[in-house]
């Protein structure tokens, strides 16, 4: 009998959480290194890693009952959208109720991970300088940490504040004055929102593109559980009919001055937000177009209009970033880092990535159903397809992200009631190729790479 695999997970997160559940689950021996005090990841924003964006009024843009772990329900007793106060809370539970912290090194920040050269096994080097060694390696890092800023920078110089919708806690940051949100995700409705109870005059809104805006309810139900209701639709129909339903409820973006979306919905990620239109509606948040340039105390617009502005709110997204990985593992760019079921290295299946992402609802089933795959994998009970076999499915998934998506992220697009309801057959899948003699994950793996 083989000592059992020895596993170490980055991130202590939703998806390192889970990962490190499943992964006990299946006997395997795991480390967990959390850069802050404390479980949650970026829902606890009083974490001590400094890396949370949660801010004051954040909740839950899915409903509960599309976000919850299928192995840890919501309490009934909560509202339908969860703060993130509640969803910090939800996620220190689930790892009190596992037993998850024992196995959790806290305020643990890892430098690097790298492959020995004799490719046996993974270092692990903290970046207090400990090092440890594992037969695989899970990254559960999250990519909502790291501030995307406007590339390259607008032209001119701003003669006010700017902060990135990262580094944003309550409304007092804007009382009294005239602000500015750039963007149109979920970040930038709150923003712009929670601003304009406390501004200086109509808090401005500006995008170059649109964005779908669905309202957290529709005919008296939580919207995503319309939406789920029409999974097993192919997503082309599902479109019509969500664009037709979504029109005749609050009409188009471009009714409340709002350009008009780039793409379908189901398409580009849309914004979920109950207030943003009712804002609109009575004047406090006022759209205008992209920007054109800086110009002192004043922003410039690309319609040649110009608006005094005290503050800006870049609400312009994330970079991918895993740090303690080289280029040789994430190529040039993590976005575009092709992988297996959306979890495995083409190159060396030990190393497996949970949360890497971009799906068109909650991320929490996701991880825990990635989790569970990964699990499956290193406790030996499902075996990969050939590597051949798995270029192939990469290769094809993109086309069909491509064709969806288009080009922004497309490797890291999912549909989420699609791939939450695929993962389960792929490890059935897994373990039919076991069964006809594929070898799983094992001790032998550790003389170097299974592919």
């Amino acid at each position: 009998m083989s000592p059992p695999c020895r596993v170490a997970v980055i991130g202590a997160g939703a998806a390192g959480l889970t990962a490190t559940k499943a992964l006990l689950d299946a006997g395997v021996e795991v480390v967990t290194y959390e850069k802050g005090d404390r479980p949650g990841g970026l829902w606890a924003r009083d974490n001590s890693s400094g890396l949370s964006p949660a801010y004051a009024s954040l909740h839950l843009n899915t409903s509960k009952g599309r976000t919850e772990f299928a192995d840890f329900p919501m309490p009934r007793r909560w509202p339908d959208y969860p703060s993130a106060d509640l969803v910090a809370g939800y996620l220190a539970d689930y790892c009190a109720h596992f037993g998850l912290a024992a196995h959790i090194r806290f305020g643990t920040s890892v430098a690097s991970v790298e492959r020995e050269a004799d490719g046996r096994t993974w270092a692990v080097t903290t970046e207090s300088g400990d090092l440890d060694r594992y037969d695989a390696v899970v990254v559960a890092n999250g990519h909502n940490w790291d501030p995307r800023w406007p590339e390259p920078a607008y032209p001119g110089a701003f003669d006010g504040t700017q902060m990135h919708a990262h580094d944003y806690r309550s409304a007092e940051d804007f009382r009294d004055r005239r602000v500015l949100v750039v963007g149109m995700g979920n970040s930038a409705m709150d923003i712009a929102v929670d601003a304009s109870y406390v501004a200086r005059g109509p808090v401005l809104l500006s995008a170059r593109h649109g964005v779908h805006i669905i309202p957290k309810y529709l005919f008296g139900r939580p919207a995503d559980a319309t939406g789920g209701a029409l999974a097993v639709l192919p997503w082309r129909v599902r479109q019509r009919i969500a664009e037709t339903m979504l029109r005749l409820a609050v009409g188009t973006p471009q009714s409340y001055g709002l350009p008009a979306p780039a793409g379908g919905l189901f398409q580009n990620h849309p914004t979920i937000s109950d207030t943003i239109l009712h804002r609109l509606t009575h004047g406090e948040v006022a759209a205008r177009p992209g920007i054109d340039r800086l110009d002192g105390k004043r922003v410039a617009f690309t319609d040649g209009t110009s608006e005094p502005v005290d503050i800006i709110v870049w609400a312009t997204g994330y970079r991918v970033s895993i740090p303690f990985l080289s280029p040789h593992w994430l190529g040039d760019d993590p976005e575009q880092l092709p992988l297996y079921k959306r979890v495995f290295h083409l190159k060396d299946p030990s190393l497996a990535f949970v949360g890497l992402m971009q799906s068109t609802g909650a991320a929490l089933p996701v991880v825990e159903a990635q989790s569970k795959l990964v699990a499956a994998h290193l406790g030996g009970a499902y075996a990969l397809p050939p590597a051949q076999e798995q270029r192939r499915a990469v290769a094809q998934a993109l086309r069909a992200a491509v064709a969806r998506w288009g080009n922004r992220r497309p490797r890291m697009r999912i549909d989420f009631d699609q791939y939450v309801a695929e993962l389960p057959d792929e490890i059935t899948a897994g373990r039919a190729r076991l069964r006809r003699g594929a070898r799983p994950f094992t001790a032998a793996d550790r003389e170097g790479s299974t592919l």
